[in-house]
């Protein structure tokens, strides 16, 4: 299932199409349903509950003895294992921290995979979204770092991000689109009409 519905990505690529007109910036949008698999993160919980239990079940003895404690404590790993495999589970298990710098990493190598550094002024703009880790990040290229100060996407981004987390992403980006474009179109107007880089939304699988 599509993270936005195709009406919404056609919003979005009309969006960049108005501000592209009015600056030389070259914006690119992506969005990404999560930074990480997190494949470690439910063995890793399930693991250590797993092991809790026997010290827990001890405090009671006569319960059990070795060999069905030792099946409980399987039993246990087994069925943690496979709730926490649950995508919104998974992302609570995982500090905030840790979630946020897998995101982080995400969004600078797609600044890179989208070649967001080859343009002709270094003028590259992406404006990044990692939905299930509540993640925006803004990243400009030294075109754009050099006439606008980054705390100038403090606020666009905050705002974004309460967007994400009301499941309003497609709203967010139109609104960060615009947002952006009112700064680039005042520092970096429109010289020359050029299109180095592709205007749709980029949804990663």
């Amino acid at each position: 299932m599509a993270l936005l519905s195709e009406s919404e990505q056609r919003q979005v690529a009309e969006a960049i199409n108005r501000v592209e007109r009015e600056t030389d910036a070259e914006l690119v949008t992506v969005l990404a349903p999560r930074a990480d698999d997190y494949a470690y993160i439910p063995l890793l919980w399930a693991g250590i509950l797993a092991l809790v239990v026997p010290g827990a079940i001890n405090y009671f003895p006569g319960w059990l003895d070795a060999p069905l404690l030792l099946l409980v404590q399987w039993v246990t790993f087994i069925a943690l294992s496979l709730v926490f495999r649950i995508p919104s589970v998974t992302t609570r298990l995982i500090p905030r921290s840790v979630r946020y710098w897998r995101a982080s990493n995400l969004a600078r190598r797609q600044f890179l995979e989208q070649n967001l550094h080859h343009t002709a002024e270094g003028t590259g703009m992406l404006i990044f979204v990692s939905e299930a880790e509540r993640y925006v990040e803004i990243l400009v290229d030294r075109g754009i770092s050099r006439r606008v100060s980054d705390d100038t996407w403090h606020d666009i981004v905050e705002t974004f991000t309460r967007h994400v987390g009301q499941g309003q992403t497609a709203q967010g980006f139109l609104e960060c689109i615009a947002a952006c474009g009112e700064h680039l179109k005042q520092q970096i107007p429109a010289t020359h009409e050029r299109n180095e880089l592709p205007n749709h939304l980029v949804i990663l699988s």
